[in-house]
């Protein structure tokens, strides 16, 4: 069974904030396809509850926003990717408002849109939609996407890996990428889409973690198939843990929004009943950024022995807390919990991952014709924890820089040659499936364990062991059985632990999100940790 090919100007893989921003701005000009890898609202953005930051206050300036996110990313940021973001970060909110997002408007009739403040933020600069705010960005990309006659929207398409020069009909060495070789979950075939050139923004590697906030799709497909292509990959290590996702045996992954914690709630150990930030960073207490604030609850449910701690803020007026915080009151009450009368059973979880595909100022990588933007890459902008809200904004900014690259630069780039069809000839059906869902839980649990918010060199030396026996039972599984969407991911899932976990062990110091107590101290000068193929 032979791959069927399609051919389009430019092919992007991700249908998120990162993907469609790229495909409505290439598309007054280009044909472009968009690769979804489930629905076509499936990915990270529809889950961002928080918003999005800008410099909109009186009284806020560039200056302080490029200064916080240096402070949160503990001096390994770029320092002009992050003044590229910041100072591109109002235009970017008002084209989404001109595309239809409801920001919520300033209160007390006054102008312009409401303004919270989230931790690590000097000043109320986070634009919001209540508490769903990714829901919001989500339908109105989706919307202009469609409503563009110029862009195909293809769910249901699970990458597989990038076609490259490799793969030509006639060998080349040259490390151009030509498209992506996708597994089509309705019929179980594999189909080649070719471009001239590929945008990757496939989001991040958050599955990789037992707990995690991120959605089921979030398998770092894009930064394995970039690094299996060639393609450099850096910071690794540094995965956000989100202090605060919703404790409950039914339910997984229900983020409660650091905003909760920016309007006034507080985090209560329930054993002692008392407020215990004061006790790990005293002047910033809740609103420490967020690697502050997940260690001292990791800390506080270790020393106790608890599950959960909890979050409180029953100390506003439950019309406030209603008002600003809809949908998570709503779900929450669902299951049984008033936020208005009583604390949030909250646990720390895997939430981003920092580090990606590294890329330039254009979100250019290192092979020719393959760009990425969004979590699947490492633009310098969040060093070594991200700060609050910062993330979708990486996506619009990274997405529209992509996009005005290839469109100053088309003429350069040239069409693709024919490429080999995916060869299926030597394979069979797997009859032992069970395999697939075994490892995908055990790489799961030894990294929540052993790589995951407090580390130490043996466990992530066990991590590593783990990892390189299960990639030579994974290559025998891939090499004799037909892909599956379940298998692909595995694959992928399997890559990017290893790439987290040898980044891990390269840095010997703790800084931001990664923190190991045999090397507690942090060293004089950052430096990114660059993994070359």
């Amino acid at each position: 069974m032979t791959a069927l090919p399609h051919h389009t100007d430019i092919l992007i893989i991700g249908s998120g904030a990162a993907g469609l921003t790229a495909a409505i701005n290439l598309a007054d000009r280009f044909r472009v396809t968009v690769l979804a890898k489930g629905r076509l609202d499936e990915g990270s953005t529809a889950w961002a509850q928080g918003g999005i930051a800008a410099v909109l206050e009186p009284g806020d300036t560039f200056e302080n926003h490029i200064e916080d996110t240096m402070v949160a990313g503990a001096g390994l940021n770029d320092r002009a990717t992050v003044e590229m973001v910041v100072e591109r970060a109002p235009a970017a909110i008002d084209r989404l408002a001109r595309l239809g997002v409801p920001f919520n408007a300033a209160e007390d009739g006054g102008k312009g849109w409401h303004l919270t403040r989230e931790g690590g933020h000097s000043h109320r600069r986070i634009v919001h939609v209540d508490d769903a705010t990714g829901w919001a960005v989500q339908d109105a990309l989706i919307r202009a996407a469609q409503a563009n006659p110029n862009i195909t929207l293809v769910p249901d398409m699970v990458a597989i890996d990038l076609a490259t020069s490799r793969h030509e009909e006639r060998y080349s060495g040259a490390g151009n990428v030509w498209g992506v070789y996708a597994c089509n979950r309705a019929t179980g075939r594999v189909e080649l889409f070719t471009a001239r050139a590929t945008i990757l923004a496939t989001g991040g590697a958050g599955r990789t973690y037992q707990f995690s906030t991120a959605p089921r799709g979030a398998t770092g497909d894009g930064i394995a198939m970039a690094w299996r292509a060639g393609a450099r990959v850096s910071n690794m290590e540094f995965m956000q843990f989100h202090p605060t996702c919703l404790f409950h045996l039914d339910v997984k992954n229900f983020l409660i929004t650091e905003a909760v914690r920016g309007e006034g709630g507080r985090l209560v150990n329930p054993t002692t009943g008392k407020r215990f930030m004061a006790y790990y960073d005293a002047e910033r207490l809740e609103l420490a950024p967020r690697d502050v604030v997940a260690r001292a609850i990791d800390a506080e449910i270790k020393r106790f022995g608890l599950d959960y701690v909890h979050l409180d803020i029953s100390g506003r007026s439950p019309d406030f807390v209603r008002a600003h915080f809809p949908t998570i009151h709503a779900r929450l009450l669902e299951l049984g919990i008033d936020m208005t009368r009583e604390p949030i059973p909250v646990v720390p979880a895997q939430h981003y991952t920092c580090g990606g595909v590294v890329v330039d100022h254009d979100g250019r990588t290192d092979l020719p014709n393959l760009y990425a933007a969004g979590e699947v890459s490492q633009s310098g902008l969040h060093g070594a924890n991200r700060l609050a809200s910062n993330s979708l904004l990486e996506c619009f900014v990274f997405g529209e820089a992509a996009a005005d690259h290839i469109k100053a630069h088309w003429d350069d780039l040239s069409p693709p040659p024919a490429v080999r069809p995916w060869d299926e000839s030597r394979v069979t059906d797997s009859d032992e499936e069970v395999v697939i869902k075994q490892n995908w839980t055990e790489i799961r649990r030894f990294m929540w364990n052993y790589v995951g918010i407090v580390r130490t060199t043996k466990r992530l030396e066990r991590a590593a062991h783990r990892i390189k026996m299960l990639q030579e039972e994974v290559a025998d599984y891939y090499g004799h059985f037909r892909v599956t969407p379940d298998l692909i991911e595995l694959r992928n899932l399997l890559q990017s632990a290893e790439l987290i976990v040898r980044s891990a062990l390269y840095r010997r110091e703790s800084r931001g999100l990664h923190y190991t107590l045999d090397h507690p101290e942090t060293a004089e000068s950052a430096v990114d940790t660059i993994l070359i193929p």
